[in-house]
């Protein structure tokens, strides 16, 4: 088969997630045969660097051998079985594992299909358990400017991103919006911490006002991933969760696109030294093989729906694929990687290397900020870089430096203008010179007139 056989097949037939389709007139799709390791293959054998893990799921590489053992072995004795009433090996497993790497007091583990479903499964949970509790008033969630928690109703609501919200916003659910710590606004000569500190003052007044009708607080932890991969301190979440408990009400730790080692840590909330009341988890949990998403919490939250039937205080909530064997023995296999191959160490001198192959960019006239959280990496490209004045949305300069990536065997797909780099943990130090001289490279042709 050629490249473009495939093209002209799936363009009669298939409408891809997150496209405007008319730029495929322009704009070839990129078919992929075959993916080892870092690298994605063609039909024509053209081959790229995933350094984006395949929208941030993929951890230890395509056709990892372990993880490919796991499937076999786990295929074989058990492809599925609905969850409720029933139980399976793999599942107990991974809740057990889960509780163990988790931060200490998260004990429970709810299973879901994606990140979207672990973020809806949490909110319900929430409410649930302050109308059990006899406070049904406590119905609304607080969420942070620039935020993102999926595209399901219930998730887009809790998501400030307006080019993913605005259109729906008559079918959401209206939330309260506190300002994010997000350290790319702070003053000349301010600390991320400093600032950090300076936007949860609002927080704090939100709280303070409102928290009878707040069931919880939804947080990315130190990275806005789909908000232009804006970063910030962690000091946030430490007082964050300090006032959740003083005010009464939940946090939600939404870790779907940075746990699992994303920010130097296993977890991101283990840089704030907090547990919060509901972890979501997904993406990395299977390594980008397949969907499955947790939302682990504590023993009082799951004690709030323990009670006879006839009460109804139970969690009504389930998807048929919930806790998949299959998907449960590949977590394990990912989990078993990240402990016998000591992956959190490693991955800290890959995340120095990524910071020196691309410190020549810190004094570009068309770069405002370079800023990392381990493994992950981005760069903004700006008109101005004294005054951070941003290139018009409209010219999508963010494509330039993707069409370009694409003839130097590199897939690098910018959030609007802002380059970034989440690869597979399997990279090597070359390869990672390699996406950093391709992304410079990029960058000069993107902000030419």
């Amino acid at each position: 088969m050629r490249n473009a056989d495939l093209i002209a097949r799936d363009l009669k037939s298939v409408w891809h997630p997150c496209t405007q389709m008319k730029d495929h007139e322009s704009l070839p799709l990129i078919p992929i045969k075959q993916a080892r390791g870092v690298w994605l293959e063609d039909f024509e054998n053209n081959r790229y660097i995933d350094a984006i893990s395949s929208w941030w799921v993929n951890l230890f590489g395509h056709a990892n051998p372990r993880i490919n053992g796991a499937i076999r072995d786990q295929i074989e004795k058990l492809e599925h079985v609905i969850l409720a009433g029933c139980t399976h090996e793999p599942v107990v497993n991974l809740s057990e594992r889960l509780v163990e790497v988790t931060p200490e007091g998260l004990n429970k583990c709810f299973y879901a299909d994606n990140g979207s479903s672990a973020i809806e499964a949490a909110l319900k949970m929430s409410y649930h358990y302050w109308k059990n509790h006899g406070k049904p008033s406590k119905k609304n969630f607080v969420n942070l400017s620039n935020s993102y928690h999926g595209e399901t109703l219930g998730a887009l609501a809790l998501g400030d991103v307006a080019l993913y919200k605005d259109t729906y916003q008559p079918l959401l659910m209206e939330v309260l919006t506190a300002p994010s710590p997000d350290a790319y606004n702070k003053e000349a000569g301010e600390t991320d911490e400093a600032y950090a500190l300076r936007q949860f003052e609002a927080m704090d007044r939100l709280l303070a006002e409102k928290h009878d009708e707040i069931c919880a607080v939804v947080v990315e932890p130190l990275i806005q991933c789909a908000g232009g991969m804006r970063m910030h301190h962690p000091i946030y979440h430490t007082r964050l969760r300090e006032a959740c408990d003083r005010y009464g009400v939940h946090l939600i730790a939404d870790e779907i696109a940075v746990g699992f080692g994303r920010t130097g840590t296993m977890f991101a909330c283990e840089q704030s030294g907090i547990t919060p009341d509901f972890m979501c988890l997904s993406k990395g949990l299977t390594a980008g093989y397949l969907p499955l998403s947790a939302v682990v919490t504590t023993d009082d939250v799951y004690n709030a729906f323990y009670d006879d039937y006839e009460t109804l205080r139970a969690f009504l909530h389930s998807h048929s694929y919930t806790g998949n064997p299959i998907g449960c023995a590949v977590a394990l296999a990912t989990l078993d990687i990240f402990r016998d191959d000591d992956v959190i160490n490693a991955n800290r001198h890959l995340s120095r290397v990524m910071a020196d192959s691309v410190a020549h960019l810190a004094d570009h006239p068309n770069v405002g900020d370079i800023r990392q959280h381990g493994m992950t990496l981005a760069i903004e490209m700006v008109k101005d870089r004294k005054t951070k004045e941003a290139f018009p949305w409209q010219e999508r300069r963010g494509i330039r430096v993707y069409q370009h990536a694409l003839t130097r065997e590199s897939l690098l797909r910018p959030l609007g203008n802002v380059v970034y780099f989440m690869p597979p943990y399997v990279i090597n130090e070359e390869q990672i010179r390699h996406l950093a001289q391709v992304a410079s490279e990029g960058i000069d042709i993107a902000v030419k007139d």
